[in-house]
């Protein structure tokens, strides 16, 4: 029988703490060895939260990891090194990025999108983009979500 322990960890930095030591010990796992393959398989995403599933044989007492893809705002700020959002539209915007890394990250998050084309996931990380305060290329998130759905930007996204 298997059980899954579902948990968002630092990447490269979980830690026996909750969730995960106080849901491993009782099953007679070895939270360290479990700590130490999350860390293995997450430090490329030092400084993001990632989530992880622990899936324990409860009669073997072997497990496995499975990590999940960041979520896309936790890529946008790590590629714009801030630390959080806009909070009100009072704010000044947090940051300016490029919209050819908003393609770049709409790329590497083609496979968790539900985004039928490039076109498709590059609005949803636009649409990310809104949400935290910051602008593309200069311009509004929002004025540059039309601009792309309108095709303005389709060189850049290659033939769709």
């Amino acid at each position: 029988m298997e059980k899954t322990i579902k948990a968002m960890v630092d990447g490269g930095r979980a830690t026996a703490g909750p969730p995960l030591g106080p849901a491993l010990g009782p099953m007679g796992i070895n939270a360290g060895q479990v700590i130490a393959k999350i860390n293995e398989m997450t430090k490329d995403f030092a400084g993001m939260k990632i989530p992880v599933n622990v899936i324990v044989d409860i009669d073997t007492k072997e497990f496995r990891v499975e990590v999940g893809s960041p979520a896309t705002s936790e890529i946008i700020k790590k590629e714009m090194k801030i630390e959080k959002g806009r909070k009100t539209k009072d704010e000044p915007a947090p940051g300016d990025i490029a919209l050819e890394k908003v393609i770049e990250i709409a790329k590497k998050k083609s496979g968790t999108s539900f985004g039928k084309k490039l076109k498709d996931t590059v609005g949803e990380v636009i649409g990310s983009c809104v949400s935290l305060g910051v602008t593309i290329n200069g311009k509004s998130s929002k004025v540059i979500a039309k601009e792309v759905k309108k095709g303005d930007h389709n060189s850049l996204m290659g033939a769709e």
